[in-house]
C-alpha cells in the first residue's frame, strides 16, 4: 500500500495543463443498466492457474506469472468495438436484431487495419433473459474474430450511461449526441442497489467465466469499466470487490482487470484513489485509459510500469483533445503497451461527436472517435494509412521501451 500512495502522490506532482477535462456526467461511451431480472442458477465451483493463493482460491497472477503471459502474446491493438447497427449492447446482442454479416464486415476492417484485438461489452440482462442463448451468440461472435485473426476481451460493469434502457426495441440516437444517448450501466441499478440481489450477478459472472475461461480466442477479461468514473450514486467499491472475489472462485485461464480512469492528479481530475489502490493491487495486468495527448500518455504509462505488470492502454483516441493514432499509437508500440482506440464505425451510436456535444452545436469540424463512415469509408483515409504502417511489423513492438515492465 505505501509504495501505491507513494506512486499516486508522485503523479499527482506530475500534473500538467490539459485542454479540456470532461466532467463524468458527461461522458456516455460506456454501459448503461436495465430492469426487472430473475435468478441464475448459481454454479458449481472451478479453478485454473495462478500463483498466490489465500486458502483454495487462486487470486491475482505473481508479477513473474503475468510478465510470462505477456511474453507469449503478440502486441495487442485493436478497438473498443460498437457494431453500427446498435444504440448498445441489448442491440448489438438481442436475438431480434444480433447482425452477423455486419459483424463479420466490420470485424473485416479491423483485419484490414492490423488490428488483432476488440473490446466488447456484455450486459447482465441478456444473460437473465436467456443464458444459453446469450451464450451461443457470444460463441459466434468469437468464431468470426477468429476468422479474421483477432482476439476478444469483454467488459462486464460499467456506471457510464443510461439507468433507464430496458430489454426489446431500442430507441433510436438522440440527435447530436455523443453516444447515441442510450448506453446501458451495468449492473442495472435494481441490483446495484440492492445487495439482497447481488447472487444473481454472481450467477451470471461465473457462468461466463466458466463457460469461456479457458477460452484462448479471449485474451482477458475487464471486470469494471472505469470504476472511479462515479455517477448517479454509483459508488462501486464495495460491489468491484465482490466481483474478484466471485471471479476469483472461478479463476478462468485468462487475466482479470480493471481500468484506471485517468491518472490521478492530471490537471485536478476527479478521482478516487482507494479505488485506484484496490485495482491496482488486484489485476492480474495493468489497464488505463487516456484521451489526451501523447506526453499524458507516456506520463501515464510511466506512472504505472513500476508495477512490473503488462500494460494496457484500454481507451485511447479523442481527436480533439489531442490524442491521436499518429501521435499515441508508436508511443504504445515502443512500449508494447496494448492499444484499443474508442469506436470503428460511425453508427447509430455517433461517436464523431464528442462529450457534451447538443444538437444545436451542429457537425464536429474534426471528429472526436470513430475511422469509418456508415458506408465504411474512412472518415480520412491518410489516417487509415498511418494505422496500418503502425500496426505492421508487430514483433517490433517492446524492442527498445523506456519505460520496461522487468
Amino acid at each position: 500500500m505505501k509504495k501505491i500512495i507513494a506512486l499516486i502522490a508522485l503523479s499527482c506532482a506530475m500534473a500538467v495543463s490539459s485542454p479540456l477535462i470532461c466532467d463524468a456526467s458527461e461522458r456516455s461511451d460506456q454501459p448503461a443498466s436495465a430492469g426487472r431480472t430473475k435468478s441464475g442458477k448459481v454454479p458449481l465451483k472451478g479453478g485454473a492457474g495462478g500463483s498466490e493463493t489465500q486458502g483454495a482460491i487462486v487470486k491475482q497472477w505473481s508479477v513473474e506469472k503475468a510478465q510470462a503471459w505477456w511474453d507469449g502474446q503478440e502486441w495487442p491493438v485493436g478497438c473498443c468495438f460498437v457494431p453500427s447497427y446498435a444504440i448498445n449492447q441489448f442491440e448489438m446482442w438481442q436475438p431480434e436484431t444480433f447482425n452477423l454479416p455486419v459483424l463479420d464486415k466490420e470485424f473485416g476492417l479491423c483485419e484490414e487495419l492490423g488490428f488483432n484485438l476488440v473490446r466488447i461489452y456484455l450486459h447482465e440482462e441478456l444473460w437473465f433473459a436467456d443464458a444459453e442463448g446469450f451464450k451461443d451468440r457470444i460463441r459466434q461472435v468469437l468464431d468470426l474474430t477468429q476468422k479474421h485473426g483477432i482476439k476478444v476481451t469483454f467488459t462486464f460493469c460499467t456506471n457510464g450511461g443510461s439507468d433507464s434502457e430496458k430489454l426489446g426495441p431500442q430507441p433510436g440516437p438522440k440527435p447530436g449526441v455523443h453516444g447515441g444517448g442510450h448506453w446501458c450501466q451495468s449492473p442495472g441499478k435494481d441490483i446495484f442497489f440492492n445487495e439482497d440481489r447481488w447472487p444473481e450477478f454472481k450467477a451470471y459472472l461465473q457462468d461466463i467465466l466458466r463457460s469461456f475461461g479457458k477460452d484462448n480466442r479471449i485474451l482477458y477479461w475487464c471486470l469494471y469499466n472505469e470504476p472511479e468514473n462515479v455517477r448517479m450514486g454509483r459508488d462501486c467499491l464495495k460491489f468491484m470487490k465482490e466481483m474478484y472475489e466471485w471471479a476469483w472462485e472461478v479463476r478462468p485461464d485468462q487475466p482479470l482487470t480493471s481500468p484506471v480512469w485517468q491518472r490521478p492528479g492530471y490537471a485536478g481530475t476527479k478521482t478516487r484513489l482507494d479505488m485506484v489502490s484496490f485495482v491496482c493491487q488486484n489485476s492480474d495486468i495493468i489497464s488505463f485509459h487516456c484521451y489526451y495527448p501523447a506526453k499524458e500518455l507516456e506520463t501515464f504509462i510511466n506512472m504505472l510500469h513500476h508495477f512490473h505488470r503488462p500494460m494496457i492502454c484500454q481507451e485511447y483516441m479523442g481527436r480533439t483533445l489531442g490524442s491521436t493514432f499518429e501521435t499515441c499509437l508508436p508511443v504504445m508500440k515502443r512500449e508494447k503497451v496494448g492499444a484499443l482506440n474508442w469506436g470503428l464505425v460511425e453508427g447509430k451510436c455517433k461517436y464523431r461527436f464528442p462529450w457534451g456535444h447538443k444538437e444545436a452545436d451542429g457537425e464536429p469540424d474534426l471528429w472526436f472517435h470513430s475511422i469509418y463512415w456508415e458506408d465504411y469509408t474512412p472518415y480520412n483515409p491518410v489516417e487509415v494509412e498511418v494505422i496500418k504502417k503502425i500496426t505492421a511489423n508487430k514483433a517490433e513492438a517492446g524492442k527498445n521501451p523506456r519505460y520496461p515492465i522487468k
